[in-house]
């Protein structure tokens, strides 16, 4: 019988994710869906060392490996209800991207915007297509390589291959609050359809978090329309 050595390991967070998505509810599901949502890494005083940043402009894309902080003390099944099979059929946690895992780490592929060198805050990475809230912990960041991450074959299982996306009508009054770029990022998230995947009633309001403001909104049909910005 051949037998394995099994050792746990304490990791630490190495920076933090800057949005402006302070809550859960209305975070894009997958990053790629929102590709105008910005946000920064800030570093941990500890890594703010000279160098941190060298390399990192040859690439267009990163990995981040992160820690779904929100739902660190949640305990974990073996099996969970996929919002997009109705909440009513069980599955594997592994078969899913559940944030109540054993481990409770998530993964994401962002756009790398721009770095900065020195900021008040060190070194800091500006990403876009960002599905992380506001504080989340950053654990490693990685290149995404193209030839070796991209496969065309991959199988989506039981996930659409193809989003299915709201029209978002927002009032006038949202130019004046927000910037262009933010403007952006909001259509985007709300195209998505923030809602979880089971309700359909067209009289409910829903509210979001976004950029210091509170978004609310009714869907009806393929059409959600923000009613109020607080």
């Amino acid at each position: 019988m051949t037998q394995t050595n099994s050792s746990s390991m304490t990791i630490h967070p190495i920076a933090i994710m800057r949005t402006g998505m302070t809550e859960k509810f209305g975070i894009p599901r997958q990053g790629c869906l929102a590709p105008a949502l910005q946000g920064t890494i800030v570093f941990e005083p500890e890594y703010r060392k000279d160098g941190i940043l060298k390399g990192l402009e040859a690439y267009s894309h990163l990995w981040l490996i992160w820690g779904f902080s929100e739902n660190a003390e949640e305990p974990w099944n073996v099996t969970v209800r996929p919002p997009k099979l109705g909440g009513k059929k069980r599955l594997s946690v592994f078969a899913t991207r559940s944030p109540l895992r054993p481990n409770s780490l998530g993964l994401s592929a962002v756009r790398l915007e721009s770095l900065e060198q020195e900021s008040s805050e060190g070194p800091v990475i500006h990403v876009s297509g960002v599905d992380l809230m506001d504080g989340t912990p950053i654990y490693d960041i990685k290149p995404y390589l193209p030839y070796a991450d991209a496969i065309s074959e991959a199988k989506s299982g039981y996930a659409c291959p193809t989003a299915k996306l709201l029209e978002a009508v927002l009032p006038p009054t949202a130019k004046t609050i927000f910037s262009s770029a933010q403007l952006d990022a909001l259509r985007q998230i709300l195209s998505c359809d923030p809602r979880p995947a089971f309700h359909h009633d067209p009289n409910r309001e829903y509210r979001m978090s976004y950029e210091g403001h509170t978004i609310v909104f009714v869907v009806n049909e393929e059409t959600l329309i923000v009613t109020d910005i607080l």
